[in-house]
């Protein structure tokens, strides 16, 4: 009986009679009113000299519900120490009917995340998953209702071009697979995994460069690859910037707002959907066409061969350093990047367009830092 707890790893739904199982001193769960329940022994046997501190600190509260403050007091308020959810009673009953043993954990029913309001601090990553209440979302903002397919509501929505922008970028999370688009079988045509990237364009990358050394100067070869993958940053940045956040020159015109969406506002909008996050094969065709041709046309075949191959492996690892920076919990090297990714996201959608570096936002200026402001809600 497990459900997904955070963007990094399952943890389990317990029963109320399974945490109070765990009452001693040297077994001890405890859980918070936001329903996280934590193993308390196993901070007392990494830190042994607070032991008589906090069980103190707890007399009486072993397997009961205890305030988040005095969790965060006693200093083990960490996901190093999350062991699962408490179920309600509903979800209780749930999982001893449901075949599975599975049960969708939804913890926003007390108000106290609302993932459409950009925020200073980025929010916890147990938050990114907590699932929004389509049916109150919809009354309160009165754009689209994540129940029923999505291009047809922007195509007949007669929403206008401020109010689209203004919705569109502030995150919901489905929750539960992948909101519909068509709401037909178009729908499988929608969802790319993110292992399907390197299958695809791993052997592109790997025929040009090996035609490359076999035709040219090695260190040449090498050196032009390198420029390629450096080159790519840069195309990186652009596109981000200038074609899938074409926001300010988007016209006013649902059609308009459609492409938008299918090219990156459903990414803006759901941001946490693991089959809308990298790009589909065949659009990449279509945005790769012009800088092939171009590559190949302004430079020697086979020097454009290991240049197009630096600019590919680049790609590559783009759409991959994306899909874990949303989805997985990272190196600590890799950690500022990803705050840095997702406070995209969650603080400021106009800044912060660099996705495998921000060498090029401080270059131009968009550079996404500790003081940057929060970008502006205009629709409530």
């Amino acid at each position: 009986m497990s459900v997904a707890a955070d963007s990094s790893k399952t943890l389990e739904l317990f029963p109320q009679s399974v945490l109070a199982k765990h009452n001693s001193k040297d077994d001890c769960w405890v859980s918070t009113h936001e329903r996280k329940i934590y193993d308390v022994s196993k901070y007392l046997k990494d830190h042994p000299e607070e032991a008589d501190a906090v069980h103190k600190a707890l007399d009486g509260k072993h397997g009961t519900d205890i305030s988040q403050m005095e969790l965060t007091t006693l200093k083990f308020v960490t996901d190093d120490y999350l062991v699962g959810y408490l179920a309600t009673s509903d979800e209780e009953k749930k999982l001893l009917t449901n075949k599975s043993h599975k049960v969708e954990v939804k913890l926003n029913a007390d108000n106290t995340f609302d993932s459409t309001t950009f925020v200073k601090d980025l929010p916890t990553e147990d938050k990114l998953s907590i699932t929004t209440d389509y049916e109150r979302d919809y009354k309160k903002h009165k754009f689209l209702d994540l129940n029923k397919p999505l291009l047809k509501q922007i195509l007949f929505g007669n929403f206008t071009k401020d109010f689209y922008l203004d919705q569109i970028h502030r995150p919901r999370h489905y929750g539960k697979g992948s909101a519909p688009l068509f709401g037909n079988f178009l729908e499988a045509f929608t969802k790319t995994a993110w292992w399907v990237v390197p299958t695809v364009w791993g052997p592109v990358v790997l025929y040009f460069i090996t035609t490359a050394l076999m035709n040219m100067n090695n260190p040449l070869a090498l050196f032009l690859f390198g420029l390629g993958i450096f080159v790519w940053t840069l195309i990186e940045y652009c596109l981000h910037r200038f074609l899938f956040h074409f926001d300010e020159w988007l016209p006013e015109h649902s059609m308009f707002f459609m492409i938008h969406f299918l090219l990156h506002g459903c990414h803006h909008y759901l941001p946490m959907d693991a089959y809308r996050l990298v790009v589909p094969p065949a659009l990449f065709v279509v945005l790769c066409a012009p800088i092939y041709k171009l590559v190949f046309a302004a430079l020697p075949y086979y020097w454009a061969c290991a240049g197009f191959a630096g600019g590919m492996l680049g790609y590559i690892c783009y759409d991959l350093c994306h899909y874990f920076l949303h989805h997985s919990k990272m190196p600590p090297f890799m950690r500022k990047l990803k705050k840095y990714h997702l406070e995209h996201h969650y603080k400021n959608y106009q800044l912060g367009f660099g996705v495998t570096s921000w060498f090029w936002d401080k270059v131009f200026g968009t550079y996404l830092g500790p003081d940057a402001p929060l970008s502006k809600m205009k629709y409530e």
